[in-house]
């Protein structure tokens, strides 16, 4: 097949109308179909017309007629028309079959993802979730990704994003650390042991911001977020963390937190790629909406 010259091509939206208009034998009929007026599709006909420079339609008051370069051109449309139409839902079907995979961060896949994730199945278990935990961000089509859970302020390149839940940062500790008080300023919480992530500049930088000293604590640091949080559940020491990662263990009475300044941002978001999105991650971005 010899490559196509897409400057000799029309419009693309000007061949679907007059398609349209064609197989459905008039105007009225197409702009149904296509959900749009009358007069628009004429006036895309009209410019298919005067694009191609013929008549493709006998305008002689009779109700619709084709010329022969209309009849020829019609049915090439329909035929190609149908076999995109054809490849395309061969392509959707096999994707509806695949699982539907969603990126997070590991914390929050382990701390606010699997403790949920039942109460999605339990809805709808006919749509098998694939988790995909990673700390980088991935690139949605080249990667396979369906629906993301990212950590920042809700603007990224390429994709569109929903607010889920904020990301607050809280401080949390055991209760065989902190007792039953319920009262902590700056100085009482600097006196305490503390656990964290290592080289985690942004956590030294907000406790800065809410009048403790990161130079005066008592830090024992750990390489992992499964491990930190193990760590702070024993009773090893405060926790800085994202008050929606923390807010089970908070409910079942493992932590409590000394510390909420309330803020905005950052937050979790909902993010996918543009464009249509198949009907299993429409769900389950539902579900999730629902979730918080």
């Amino acid at each position: 097949m010899s490559p196509i010259d897409w400057r000799l091509v029309p419009p693309l939206p000007t061949l679907r109308a007059f398609e349209a208009a064609a197989r459905l034998g008039g105007f009225s009929a197409a702009a149904r179909a296509l959900n749009v007026t009358h007069a628009a599709v004429a006036q895309q006909v009209r410019a298919l017309e005067r694009d191609l420079g013929t008549s493709l339609i006998n305008r002689d008051g009779r109700g619709m007629t084709l010329t022969a370069d209309g009849e020829q051109l019609g049915a090439a449309l329909t035929e190609g028309f149908g076999q995109i139409g054809a490849a395309v839902g061969r392509i959707r079907a096999r994707r509806d079959g695949e699982p539907l995979t969603v990126t997070m961060t590991p914390s929050f896949a382990a701390q606010w993802m699997m403790p949920r994730l039942w109460q999605f199945w339990e809805k709808h278990p006919e749509i098998t979730v694939s988790l995909r935990p990673d700390w980088r961000i991935l690139d949605f089509r080249k990667d396979g990704i369906d629906v993301g859970i990212r950590f920042g302020n809700g603007v990224w390149p390429g994709v569109n994003s929903e607010f889920l839940t904020s990301a607050r940062y809280v401080v949390a500790g055991a209760p065989s650390l902190v007792g039953d008080r319920t009262e902590f300023t700056p100085a009482d919480l600097e006196a305490m042991p503390w656990v964290m992530e290592s080289n985690w500049p942004e956590g030294l930088n907000w406790l800065r911001s809410n009048g403790i000293d990161p130079d005066k604590l008592d830090v024992t640091t750990f390489p992992t977020d499964d491990l930190l949080r193990m760590a702070a559940l024993q009773g090893y020491g405060l926790h800085i963390e994202s008050a929606a990662l923390v807010e089970e263990d908070v409910a079942e009475g493992r932590l409590r937190v000394l510390l909420d300044p309330k803020d905005d941002r950052p937050a979790y978001f909902i993010v996918t790629p543009p464009g249509q999105q198949r009907e299993a991650a429409k769900t389950f971005v539902r579900w999730l909406k629902a979730s918080v």
